[in-house]
Parts: C-alpha cells; structure tokens; sequence
C-alpha cells in the first residue's frame, strides 16, 4: 500500500485549531528537554506544563487536555509518577502520547514501555528502531539514534497501530503516520533538525496538543509532522548553524500560517 500525502488544508485546519484551542499539555517529558519543549508548544499557541511529582502528577494529569510520556531520561520514581498520570487521564477520558526515546537498546525503559502500551495510548512517536523495537520486530537502535529508516519501520508502525488502537508516527527523513490501516506521508524538514537536541521530543509534545483536538486523530497527527517540518525548512533559510538554527525554528513556528500550511 502506497502511503498518501497530508494535504496542506489539513494540515492548516490543525494549525487553526492549535492557535484558538490553546490546549493544556501536561508533558513528562526528559529533563534535556524540557525548556525546548515548552518553547515549541507556547510558539504554537498552546501551553505546556513540566508537572513531574509524584504526588501532583495524578491530579494534574485530570486537568489537562493531554499528556505526554517521554522516557528520555526514565528512573523508576519518573516511571511511578508517570503511570499515575496515566491511569489519571484515562479516568479523565484525556488522551495520553507515548514518546518511547531508546526503546529495545535499554531494559527499564524497554520493559516500562511495554507495560504501558497495554493503556491505550491516542499516539506513539518515535524513530525506526523505536517502533520496531516497540512492536517486538527488532532489538532496537543504539540509544537515541535510529539504525532503521522511517519507510522500514512501516509495517511495524501499522502492526503497532493495530494492536494498541493508537495512531503511530515513525519520523526521519520522511514522516509515516498510520492508524492502522491508512498512511499518510510528510516529507520536509532538513537534516539540521537532528543537530540541535530536542526536535523529536518538541514534536511528540506537539502531537500532544493535536490529539487534544476534535476531528480525525490521524490527520491531527500527521499535521504536527507537517507544522514541524515546515518550521524546520523555513528555518535553515535564515539560519548560519545549529545555534541559531534554534532561534529561528521558534520564530518560524510562531509565525507559520494556515495560508503557508495549504
């Protein structure tokens, strides 16, 4: 099956619903990245929040519109915190993302990822060896960098969609998203994207926020790929190197349009 490609209005009408939604991401997310992250969802209109006790972790998890999980920097009290979370959102009836940073290369997160598919996440993001990893087809990548490319990890990503009932996005050079059954396509960005930390973590945060809004979850997703990437190939038009390249993906988030988008 040939994947589709995202269509620019999709993509816009996301974008729109970002900017007037303005959701609440609960994101426990790693601690390399967690200033980036919050700049990327505030750029986008809509508002982080690092809550990572234990003891608050529950109950902000009810408050917010969605969670992210991200196991770049897991210890057991993180992974404690995080399954209360969890557990606290789906009381809530509030989607919850799976960012599974090496996955299949390290045991405890390995095992905890795992353990926590079985909890229905509304999306999981991550590179090829992730995904392989994740849908048991590979021993995983060496950390957080993929041995596998995105288009290989297609029939583990659809494999992966079926078993959880979430929508999977595979990212790299090209971005596969799948429920399942359909994949949609999204290409752009540019290889500086991988030389400054925190890119993939920003935009699982952004996934997020676009499982947090109403219509077609796999659309919704597919345009977080697509609002990144767009940001990304704006950004090294202007940018001299990975320190500005910073900059300057921040300010072309915060001034991408639905009319660029479509």
């Amino acid at each position: 099956m040939q994947p589709d490609l995202l269509s620019g209005p999709q993509a816009a009408d996301t974008l729109q619903q970002l900017h007037s939604r303005a959701p609440l991401v609960h994101c426990m997310t790693n601690d390399v990245v967690q200033a980036f992250s919050a700049n990327v969802l505030l750029a986008l209109g809509a508002s982080p929040a690092m809550v990572t006790d234990a003891g608050e972790t529950r109950q902000f998890a009810a408050i917010a519109d969605a969670l992210l999980i991200n196991t770049g920097t897991l210890t057991r009290p993180q992974a404690q915190a995080m399954m209360a979370a969890i557990e606290a959102a789906r009381q809530a009836a509030k989607p919850w993302v799976l960012d599974p940073v090496a996955v299949g290369a390290l045991h405890f997160r390995s095992e905890f990822a795992r353990q926590i598919l079985a909890l229905a996440p509304a999306a999981i993001r991550g590179n090829g060896s992730e995904i392989l990893a994740l849908a048991g087809l590979s021993g995983g990548g060496r950390g957080v960098d993929t041995m596998e490319s995105a288009s290989a990890a297609i029939p583990a990503a659809r494999a992966l969609a079926r078993q959880t009932g979430a929508v999977v996005a595979v990212t790299g050079e090209t971005d596969y998203v799948t429920d399942g059954e359909r994949v949609l396509a999204v290409p752009g960005g540019d290889i500086l994207m991988t030389r400054v930390v925190g890119t993939g973590c920003a935009l699982s945060a952004v996934v997020a926020a676009c499982c947090a809004l109403p219509g077609n979850r796999l659309e919704h997703v597919a345009a977080a790929c697509r609002i990144m990437s767009a940001a990304g190939s704006q950004a090294v038009t202007t940018c001299r190197g990975p320190g500005s390249f910073v900059a300057d993906f921040l300010d072309a988030l915060y001034q991408l349009d639905a009319r660029t988008l479509a």
